[in-house]
């Protein structure tokens, strides 16, 4: 797992936060195509269409994980996008801390079990952060250019 060099929590002075969204989802699989949707049309919107396949990706298997496995009756799931200058984080949290996720080595026939390898091949930097609730999944694409107009 990769650490990003500071805590994105902390927001950075040098690179500043240009755009944020944040929504709550009931745990239901419904949730995770609209949080798919949502996230591929806002970082298209937002002047990086490049990635927003990659974004839309990421959030449906963390949405995906949030509804399988860190479900709780009654509390939703939350999506987060931060777009700075230099790099779109996306962050996904649950309220199941106990569950902490980690890549598995799926054998060919297992129907299950590749999401996280997915997110670590497509992401620049993901982590883990436990919360006084749950936890947080959060993921980091650098940005590769400038925004496009759109």
């Amino acid at each position: 797992m990769a650490f990003a060099p500071q805590d994105p929590r902390i927001p950075d002075p040098d690179d500043p936060v240009v755009h944020h969204d944040r929504v709550d989802y009931s745990p239901f699989p419904k949730s995770v195509t609209f949080a798919r949707r949502h996230t591929a049309r806002l970082v298209a919107h937002w002047g990086h269409p490049a990635l927003a396949d990659d974004a839309a990706l990421i959030v449906s298997e963390l949405a995906s994980n949030a509804v399988l496995h860190g479900g709780v009756p009654g509390r939703h799931f939350r999506v987060q996008l931060t777009l700075t200058k230099t790099v779109l984080r996306i962050a996904v949290s649950d309220a199941k801390g106990e569950r902490l996720p980690r890549p598995r080595h799926p054998t060919p026939d297992d129907k299950f079990g590749r999401g996280l390898l997915i997110v670590r091949a497509v992401a620049t930097r993901w982590g883990v952060r436990e919360r006084t609730v749950g936890k947080e999944v959060w993921v980091e694409l650098d940005l590769a250019t400038s925004p496009v107009e759109l």
